[in-house]
């Protein structure tokens, strides 16, 4: 049954999601957002030491996000603590990832919901607060555009964060949708974003911490300054032990309406019953050292399973989390090189979920049925190169493409099914209903379809789009021949042809897929190409530094003309790594280039 209350819903959901797509990437919001970070103890290891993994994943670019650094003090004392190497963003003054030569960190989106939307009744520049209307911060600020006359902006704020209604036609939408509990449910209302990012903290501190951490307890004291974003901190020393931590701002808040989950919905800002009431203290976050297991694994997983303190309902649903213990427990204890080997798996854990439906609808077209007939041996990877499993990968991603336009897309006003795991948990429990209203194609009002029709579709389709991409042929279809990934600067899309192609570096081929634990990301309502990506790899190894691995996705340099602006491209496209030296005879002995940079008498 369609109702009022049901529309305005829907309605304020979807201006919600279009709203946060266009706040920054710093929040760790948005489909794929995540990482794979694992950390094995010693007594697992065949070094005797733990071995700690790491693979942030983010949007592909050129440069690329991270500059691979060493900041060693030339005598280390209190006064000059630093001798740490890993990786850093350009202008950093510190090593965000990476080991010291006691420990090792690495770090993981958590997914925290850390931002909340509210509804505001404003007068002029005052906004409603218990009954009594309060001045609201008002800055007015000029923004000089070349070749054009200046443009005057006015920013707003409430006691909850910045108006973004006020720049933002899709925020402002929330404003006139949004259900409100309570007596007050109709109205149109200024959105404000409450946000931990916004809240003076000391994050910074906390880098130079982890820098300077020799033990468990220092890196724990360190992370308590981590405020944002919310991470999943993991932890290795050269004593042998492992450890987990949960930092960041957590905000203490009610849920603005009846059986929803804190801050899922917009809230009423007029009263301060549903302002953040502080912070989740650093004690109450989950943490752990030395588990039993032997292992720690974080891949944006739910890291506990407590509903308090309340950390999200957003959650990754945990295949690539899944697949990396089931890597860990195949062998009895694992190398450098095993771990390094385990960052490239191409497992689909959900996969033989849907073959196992696919393979169950009968298509009477032997044309079409050559494509499904590839399903029936297929082992899940997803590789790039020339093979049988390859073949079938881009079969069932075609099919997997196919299958969410036809299933979702007709039902969710203009938005589009992105296919990460959540997708495909939502497909998972549809496999199991045949005749949920879900599947019925909206477009075709005389036909009902059931599961088994719109499978059948996707595959029949999948068979024609990959006929007219690649050939003829099932056996010709390569996964990396649709499933490429291309750096592209920011300049890229702004310069001609001739100049552009300075700041852009491929398409390489690559395996690896969504939701896989080499995670080459890809959203199927825009095309196999990958958007998101391991940013880096690194393994360290705790029982010699200097034999730890890594590398960066393009290069170190952001210069268009430098011969290091992309010279690490080719090496992570294959999965390869270059040796990490660590100390100082390490570092002397492997250089080829040194600059030296002395700060004049004055």
């Amino acid at each position: 049954m369609v109702t009022k209350t049901s529309v305005r819903t829907d309605a304020a959901y979807g201006a919600a999601r279009w709203a946060l797509a266009a706040v920054p990437q710093l929040l760790g919001r948005g489909e794929s957002v995540g990482s794979n970070s694992w950390v094995v103890a010693g007594s697992h290891t065949t070094t005797g030491r733990p071995i700690l993994a790491n693979d942030p994943h983010l949007a592909t670019s050129l440069p690329g996000i991270w500059y691979q650094v060493g900041l060693h003090c030339t005598t280390v004392t209190t006064s000059c603590p630093f001798d740490v190497a890993g990786f850093s963003f350009s202008g950093m003054p510190g090593v965000v990832i990476g080991h010291n030569d006691r420990v090792a960190w690495a770090l993981t989106n958590m997914r925290t919901d850390v931002t909340d939307f509210y509804l505001e009744k404003v007068r002029g520049d005052t906004s409603l607060k218990d009954g009594s209307w309060v001045p609201m911060q008002v800055r007015r600020e000029v923004v000089k555009v070349a070749g054009q006359a200046d443009r005057p902006i006015v920013v707003r704020a409430t006691r909850h964060g910045p108006v973004l209604s006020d720049a933002n036609a899709r925020v402002r939408g929330i404003g006139t949708t949004a259900p409100v509990g309570g007596d007050d449910d109709t109205g149109s209302f200024a959105v404000s974003l409450a946000w931990t990012g916004l809240e003076p903290s000391t994050t910074a501190d906390a880098i130079f911490g982890l820098n300077t951490a020799h033990d468990f307890s220092s890196f724990r004291a360190a992370a308590a300054s981590f405020a944002v974003p919310a991470q999943n901190l993991l932890y290795a020393d050269v004593d042998g032990h492992i450890g987990y931590q949960a930092p960041g701002l957590v905000p203490k808040r009610v849920s603005a309406l009846a059986n929803s989950a804190p801050g899922y919905w917009p809230a009423p800002g007029w009263s301060t019953s549903y302002d953040w009431k502080g912070w989740v203290p650093f004690e109450k976050l989950p943490y752990a050292l030395d588990p039993a297991e032997g292992f720690l694994v974080a891949a944006n997983q739910a890291v506990t399973q407590s509903s308090t303190p309340f950390l999200t309902t957003e959650w990754d649903m945990g295949y690539r989390s899944q697949r990396i213990r089931q890597l860990l427990t195949a062998t009895a204890k694992v190398s450098p090189q095993d771990v390094a080997t385990m960052q490239l798996d191409t497992k689909d854990l959900f996969a033989p979920t849907l073959v196992k439906a696919l393979l169950s609808v009968r298509i009477d077209d032997p044309f079409a049925a050559e494509g499904q007939q590839l399903l029936r041996s297929w082992d899940a990877t997803m590789p790039s190169g020339r093979s049988a499993s390859g073949a079938a990968a881009a079969y069932y991603n075609a099919v997997w493409a196919n299958l969410l336009k036809l299933t979702f897309d007709d039902e969710m006003g203009g938005l589009t099914a992105g296919g990460d795991s959540r997708w495909m948990r939502a497909m998972a429990l549809l496999l199991d209903k045949p005749k949920s209203a879900w599947w019925d194609n909206k477009q075709t009002p005389t036909i009902v379809e059931g599961r088994d029709e719109i499978l059948r579709q996707a595959m029949v389709q999948a068979r024609l789009d990959l006929t007219e991409r690649i050939g003829k042929d099932p056996r010709s279809w390569q996964w990396g021949e649709l499933h490429t990934v291309t750096l592209r600067g920011p300049l890229a899309s702004a310069l001609p042809g001739p100049l552009a192609w300075l700041f852009t570096e491929g398409p390489g081929q690559v395996g690896g897929g969504t939701s896989l634990v080499n995670a080459m990301t890809w959203d199927s309502a825009t095309g196999y190409q990958v958007v998101r990506g391991p940013s880096m790899r690194m393994v360290v190894d705790m029982a010699n530094l200097d034999a730890s691995r890594w590398v960066n996705q393009s290069g170190q340099s952001g210069h268009p003309t430098s011969p290091h602006v992309n010279d690490q491209f080719e090496a992570w496209l294959a999965g390869e790594t270059y040796a990490w030296p660590f100390t100082r005879s390490a570092v002397e002995k492997a250089s080829v280039e040194t600059l030296t940079l002395t700060p004049s008498a004055g």
